[in-house]
């Protein structure tokens, strides 16, 4: 059966690298994510970074898929 945790990484061993990618975000942003809890922060403040990660996620995917990948 299937984890029901809607924030378990599809492929455990990516769990380091969206880690950091979250954190990166986060620093861009100007949001002050730290390792641990973050009750502190808005919903606004989190959704923000997590929207963002996927926006880029779903960006870096079309282009892979369209067969022009940039860094």
């Amino acid at each position: 059966m299937r984890n029901s945790s809607s924030n378990t990484p599809e492929v455990p061993e990516a769990k380091a690298a969206l880690d950091q990618f979250k954190f990166e975000v986060a620093s861009e942003l100007g949001v002050p994510l730290t390792n641990g809890y973050n009750g502190n922060l808005t919903a606004y403040q989190n959704g923000s970074v997590g929207g963002e990660m996927v926006r880029r996620m779903i960006r870096r995917q079309e282009e892979q898929m369209s067969g022009k990948m940039s860094n």
